[in-house]
């Protein structure tokens, strides 16, 4: 994808305080942790898919404030020439860890642990939360759509009914890497070498004289990949059997019909679907696919099965794209330690009147725990990034909100796993992103880990998030310090 200068998709306020600790700092900045995590799954679902690194990454690599940029910033009589000369000759020089796309998490965990000066730390706040939130947001939801299709094909319909150009473009992106086999978006499989595909349109129909007319000639143009829309005038009485007569006419000339059907977009789609299948079925054509679009999302589709919809191809677009149901993932990014004379990070908390506010302080890293006998995802665990854990040895695990649920796992009846891969090295990238198609392969192994209770989309069982003793103890330290000040 071409590259494009966002060096100023910050805050103004993430500048006045970069200035801020300049002046407090000038030779040496403090060295700061922070943690980029969400506190609710989307939808009230079981799980989130992580999404958005690649992003994230171009953004880093680019930082560069040009004349241009420089120039602006004066013009706002806001900060003075000795910071502006520092932002002149800016460059990350941070370590950067993250969570691989297309991995599934839950909430409180960090997907992303920036350790940089805290400075520069700061500066990329709002633009790694642009591309995490928006990305993450809508490959869950595409998770919850394909799921809901059970292994019949979902396309990837919203451009036109997205948010904006980027909005259509990565969230094709997303939702490709969650499971859709492609999408309509060209500019999206020119940029990440994803499958586009798409029909045709009602106007195609209509500017024709007739209805087979304009089947024909499309049929024509495109036989080995001939999907007809049938309701334009009358689905059961004009559509269906024009699209039968023209499925007739190219066997009889000898066109093998190898990716055919029909698509609905209008209607009573379990009906007209059953109706549609009883009709291609008795004019030889079982193969024909039934595709369906018009405003669908999981729960329409999971009705739609319910109701015995004869459909096996779905085209999805407003409701997936937009995220109906949920407008935000609601990550967010927060100081979780800081570096001393000594080189110690100390750790530091969020205190709120809210539970789920309180941040989990320290440099961190999660440990990712699976059954050996089922290979199913048993719990994550935070741990402080001094800490190992083996799989020869007991585990004990602890809510830490009601503390009195807990379990000790049997050496050798669990997996382990590190779910931080290192992304930047003192500013420089040391890690290469694998292709979306190549994610996407990635997050259906991801979502196999998953158990049925906890993918099914009402009423999840939820997978726990543990702290590890250290962790746990130094949190509610800090916790009774803090609230002691407070008083």
């Amino acid at each position: 994808m071409e590259t494009r200068d966002l060096t100023l998709l910050t805050d103004l306020y993430e500048l006045t305080m970069m200035q801020g600790y300049f002046k407090r700092y000038k030779d040496e900045d403090e060295i700061a942790v922070f943690d980029v995590f969400y506190r609710e799954n989307p939808y009230n679902g079981g799980y989130a898919i992580a999404c958005g690194l690649e992003q994230v990454i171009d953004y880093i690599k680019n930082l560069k404030f040009t004349k241009e940029d420089i120039d602006y910033l004066d013009s706002l009589n806001t900060f003075d020439k000795e910071f502006l000369d520092y932002l002149a000759n800016f460059k990350f020089s941070g370590d950067l860890y993250a969570i691989p796309e297309g991995t599934v998490v839950f909430p409180r965990e960090p997907l992303i642990k920036v350790i940089a000066p805290i400075s520069e730390a700061q500066l990329i706040e709002p633009a790694i939360l642009n591309f995490i939130n928006h990305q993450s947001l809508i490959a869950t939801k595409t998770s919850r759509v394909v799921y809901a299709a059970d292994g019949e094909g979902v396309m990837e319909f919203g451009l036109r009914r997205a948010q904006g150009a980027d909005a259509g473009t990565f969230g094709a992106r997303a939702a490709v890497i969650a499971g859709c086999i492609g999408t309509s978006n060209v500019l999206a499989g020119k940029f990440f070498g994803i499958p586009v595909m798409g029909t045709h349109a009602h106007s195609w129909i209509m500017s024709f004289p007739d209805e087979y007319t304009a089947f024909k000639n499309y049929a024509k143009l495109y036989p080995n990949n001939c999907l007809l829309l049938v309701d334009t005038y009358d689905t059961l009485n004009s559509g269906v059997p024009n699209a039968i007569r023209v499925f007739k006419e190219m066997k009889e000339e000898g066109i093998e019909l190898k990716k055919y059907g029909i698509r609905l977009d209008s209607g009573d789609l379990a009906y007209l679907s059953k109706e549609a299948r009883k009709m291609l079925d008795e004019a030889g054509f079982e193969n024909a696919i039934i595709s369906a679009s018009n405003d669908l999302d999981e729960n329409l589709i999971t009705s739609l099965h319910i109701q015995g919809a004869k459909i096996n191809s779905w085209g999805v677009g407003t409701h997936m794209i937009t995220s109906k149901g949920w407008s935000s993932f609601g990550g967010v990014y927060k100081l979780a330690a800081v570096q001393d004379e000594e080189g110690i990070f100390v750790p530091k908390i969020k205190l709120s009147e809210n539970t789920e506010k309180i941040t989990n302080p320290g440099n961190k890293k999660i440990y990712r725990i699976y059954n050996k006998d089922d290979g199913y995802i048993r719990a994550d665990l935070l741990s402080m990034n001094d800490e190992s854990y083996i799989e020869d040895k007991d585990l004990e695990l602890f809510d830490s909100v009601d503390t009195w649920k807990s379990a000790i796992l049997k050496a050798g009846t669990f997996k382990l796993r590190e779910l931080f891969v290192q992304v930047f090295d003192k500013g420089n990238c040391v890690y290469e992103s694998p292709s979306v198609m190549e994610i996407r392969e990635n997050c259906q192994k991801e979502l196999a880990t998953l158990r049925p209770e906890t993918r099914r989309l009402i009423n999840p069982t939820l997978v726990p998030v543990d702290l590890s003793n250290k962790l746990f103890r130094t949190k509610m330290g800090l916790f009774k310090e803090m609230s002691g000040k407070v008083l």
